[in-house]
């Protein structure tokens, strides 16, 4: 980690679990007297993760140094926040259920304090283990690693916290429509199709997802909001089905709102020409 009062150089851990797993201090440590503050992961909302693309969501937190140590010498110390399942050391010693941040930037706002900004690092690929298994998408309880270090380079004494702040991980969600047939004679029948599916964290693929409640929306032309004119529930192959009456020329969608472990999901809009 490196501060500066003014934007500086960026501590970068993505790929480096020696720096938080192979060293990994003890979460029965002695004290360091590092605090670490203010801590927003994502603003606040869910983490959602696909199954290919790395997905790095903002991560912010303040710091406050102990007796003895400045700001001005970043190389004395290190202070970061991560998330964890199971306990904060066994994910902390073995990498696994473990998920800290790609890199952060510190501000110094004055000897003894600074504002850090970054992001976590979440790779889906099966060699990361970050999500690895559909039970990943619930609740990750976040802890900080911290660690203070000698003039000579060697570790002085690290700890690890646990903290009562938490973040939602889930799965991605897609959604398909089509709206047939195009042009329609005014008061004839659309029929919009579809289907939904979304991320598995276990074999890295998307499938089917059932028994859910989707939205049908349009927006006429000209307009900018969509509106909910129909719910459809999914089939056991994911798939999609309502009808409307032809009035206006206009943009049909899909929308799937989520749940506490798959994300929301907006398909792409299909217009259709009313003659």
């Amino acid at each position: 980690m490196h501060t500066g009062r003014r934007s500086v150089a960026v501590a970068t851990l993505a790929g480096a679990l020696a720096l938080s797993v192979l060293n990994a201090p003890t979460a029965n440590a002695a004290d360091t007297g590092i605090t670490v503050s203010d801590i927003v992961i994502n603003k606040g909302k869910p983490i959602v993760v696909g199954t290919s693309k790395v997905v790095e969501p903002p991560l912010s937190f303040d710091i406050a140094l102990p007796t003895g140590y400045s700001t001005a010498d970043p190389s004395r110390y290190d202070a970061y926040p991560f998330l964890y399942r199971g306990t904060i050391a066994t994910a902390a010693d073995t990498g696994e259920n473990f998920i800290q941040p790609g890199g952060y930037t510190c501000y110094e706002i004055d000897s003894k304090h600074a504002r850090c900004e970054g992001s976590l690092y979440i790779d889906p690929d099966p060699s990361q283990e970050h999500v690895d298994s559909n039970a990943d998408a619930t609740t990750w309880k976040v802890g900080v690693s911290l660690r203070l270090w000698k003039a000579d380079g060697g570790l002085k004494t690290g700890e690890l916290e646990t903290r009562s702040k938490t973040a939602q991980l889930k799965r991605a969600a897609r959604v398909t429509a089509n709206a047939a047939p195009e042009p329609v004679a005014k008061g004839g029948t659309i029929t919009v199709t579809g289907r939904l599916t979304r991320a598995n964290w276990s074999t890295k693929t998307y499938g089917a997802y059932g028994d859910r409640t989707v939205s049908l929306q349009f927006r006429a032309k000209g307009t900018d909001t969509f509106q909910t004119v129909k719910k459809a529930t999914t089939s056991s192959t994911g798939a999609l089905k309502a009808t409307v009456t032809a009035s206006t020329d206009g943009y049909f969608r899909w929308t799937y709102y989520g749940n506490s472990t798959t994300g929301t999901a907006t398909s792409a809009v299909d217009y259709v020409d009313v003659l």
